[in-house]
């Protein structure tokens, strides 16, 4: 078995090596207004119910919609979309309409108010759950309610956001047995 030397690394910096999950698209909308957002830090909580953990800045527009709405969508992009997914990251919903900008396709959800983008793989409407976490930490706790994922291919090419406009593409999907 391999063994690794090592050397110091800045602990901030820690999170290249710890976030390669795939970037989404977070759509959001509060009375006439609706966003969207870049986002790459979450984290699976729970199977049943499904809950996701997503930090969301308070600096960023998408914040207070979602805070005073209660919802969202996640959509999955593929890599096909990797430009628009850094360009929406890099501009604020406060200045312009990133809808109409980055001419993507909108569909209304089935539970939620806020959009899905139909040039996702997969959107998944999403209920605040938990918001304990939100003043503290910007830190929202959603509950999945609805699940749209496309029926192919069986494992879409995403992309990670590994920091300093690093990305990393998803790559071959293999099985380990379980040895129960």
């Amino acid at each position: 078995m391999k063994k690794y030397t090592k050397k110091p690394y800045p602990v901030e910096d820690a999170r290249h090596f710890l976030e390669p999950s795939p970037a989404v698209l977070v759509t959001s909308a509060y009375k006439e207004e609706k966003n969207i957002m870049t986002m790459g830090w979450y984290t699976i909580m729970e199977f049943t119910p499904s809950l996701i953990g997503c930090m969301i800045s308070s600096g960023n527009h998408s914040f207070e919609l979602i805070r005073k709405s209660k919802e969202c969508v996640i959509n999955l992009p593929t890599k096909e979309l990797a430009k628009t997914v850094v360009a929406i990251g890099n501009c604020t919903g406060s200045e312009i309409n990133k809808f109409d900008a980055f001419n993507l396709d909108i569909k209304d959800g089935d539970i939620v108010k806020a959009p899905l983008l139909v040039n996702c793989y997969a959107n998944f409407e999403c209920r605040l759950y938990n918001s304990k976490l939100v003043n503290s930490y910007n830190f929202f706790i959603f509950e999945i309610v609805k699940a749209h994922v496309a029926s192919s291919p069986k494992y879409p090419k995403t992309i990670q956001y590994r920091g300093n406009s690093h990305f990393v593409e998803s790559g071959k999907n293999f099985i380990i047995p379980s040895s129960k």
